[in-house]
């Protein structure tokens, strides 16, 4: 807190470094001109001329960006003199390696990429605070902002009864492809791809339940919450009935844990929009644990369920990108993390998307063949099931029939060793 007034006494500037140059890092860079004692010192992108473009786009002059050091290559800047390194490919296998080398170049992270967070995550928080360094989540995504609700609530003596986002989900979704997606955002190829420049794959993960999956898993990770037995369920539930709804089900709720997350959608099983949504917010249920507290709920207006025991508090935007900034004037400033992974809770399974045939090459998160849900890291060991992060051109060894589970010795896979120590680190744990 209060980070604003500390960086007005801050002399000396942050320097930072982005890994990948794409919608995220561009938000950033499009409050770049606006920001106290932030340097890019660096840029790593496999297409160094798109990401001058994407620059260019977010304001940036010429003379700015020829400031800037481009890279195709981590291993090219690891020895510069960079304070903070963002790693935002959004590809879980390369962000593990990535972040593995920075952190034991002893150096801060900031995972833009949530992918690699659920993947490997407890390994590298871990081995950041055994190098004296920081591996945190990016403030402005939703899994840091949900973390935020919740640390507040804990330090002022509540219970996380429930906590999780928004989305448009529909069950029809869950089976939707990059060739699908565009019907249902109510776009045309043409204009979502050519005009707008939008990754197909990366919006189809929004909608067919993916991203949820992952974005619940870090906050499980991260503050130690449960996940519900048989994945999201993703209820149809306006802001104004978050406290009514997102508690027990003992308790007359939908939820099946007290202390779990949850993803509730704006629209119903009609596909018709619900009144007050939570499509693009965040929220936390919390409890009072006497009646003094209850009747406080009640003589300052909070919303609460039925017996005025529970309330809820929500934030309806999160700016992405907009507010990276936070998460490293938070480190740079106070040493701390916007949110990192304190457990290894949960995990996002890999789920047939359709009937697969061996030799099949499975194309990740979003992609054509597989879908992501939430399981516990018990079940995944225990059943050795291939975690979604993992899928990315894993070879198929036999068929698999729509809506399995896929299991790792399913597969043949060529990982780094990087993520293999990772991975094996976490399943230790258990």
């Amino acid at each position: 807190m209060f980070l604003h007034t500390k960086l007005e006494k801050k002399k000396e500037f942050i320097k930072v470094a982005f890994i990948g140059c794409g919608k995220f890092v561009s938000m950033f860079l499009a409050q770049y001109n606006h920001l106290d004692k932030i340097e890019i010192d660096s840029i790593v992108d496999i297409n160094i001329n798109q990401a001058k473009k994407n620059c260019s786009k977010s304001g940036l002059n010429d003379k700015t960006i020829k400031e800037i050091n481009f890279v195709t290559s981590l291993e090219e800047i690891l020895n510069r003199d960079i304070e903070i390194f963002i790693e935002a490919t959004g590809n879980p296998i390369i962000g593990t390696v990535h972040a593995t080398k920075i952190i034991k170049q002893k150096k801060h992270v900031i995972l833009v990429n949530v992918e690699a967070d659920v993947t490997c995550g407890k390994y590298l928080s871990d081995l950041a605070n055994n190098n004296e360094v920081i591996c945190s989540m990016a403030y402005g995504d939703q899994p840091s902002l949900i973390l935020e609700q919740i640390e507040w609530a804990r330090l002022n003596g509540f219970e996380a009864v429930c906590a999780g986002k928004g989305t448009k989900y529909h069950p029809t979704f869950e089976y939707s492809t990059p060739d699908t997606v565009w019907s249902h955002y109510g776009l045309t190829k043409e204009r979502a791809e050519k005009e707008s420049g939008m990754n197909p794959k990366m919006f189809n993960s929004f909608l067919c339940g993916d991203k949820s999956a992952i974005e619940m898993c870090a906050v499980s990770n991260a503050a130690n919450l449960k996940c519900p037995s048989n994945g999201l369920t993703f209820p149809p539930v306006g802001v104004y009935d978050i406290a009514k709804k997102m508690i027990p089900k003992h308790e007359g709720g939908l939820i099946e844990f007290d202390g779990q997350v949850e993803v509730i959608s704006s629209i119903d099983l009609d596909k018709k929009d619900i009144p007050n949504d939570l499509r693009w917010g965040v929220y936390i249920v919390i409890k009072a644990k006497n009646e003094y507290v209850k009747n406080c709920f009640k003589d300052y207006g909070m919303v609460t369920d039925s017996t005025g025991n529970y309330s809820a508090i929500w934030r309806p935007y999160h700016y992405i990108g907009l507010e990276l900034a936070q998460s490293i004037y938070s480190i740079a400033l106070d040493n701390r993390a916007t949110g990192y992974s304190k457990n290894y809770n949960a995990e996002v399974a890999s789920v047939a998307k359709k009937d697969l045939k061996a030799g099949e090459k499975l194309d990740g998160e979003g992609g054509f063949c597989v879908k992501g849900k939430l399981i516990t890291s018990q079940k995944s060991k225990k059943e050795m099931i291939l975690p979604l992060g993992l899928t990315d051109k894993a070879i198929l060894k036999r068929d698999i029939n729509k809506d399995e589970f896929i299991k790792l010795g399913d597969v043949e896979l060529n990982l780094p060793r990087e993520v293999i120590e990772a991975r094996n680190y976490q399943y230790n744990l258990i």
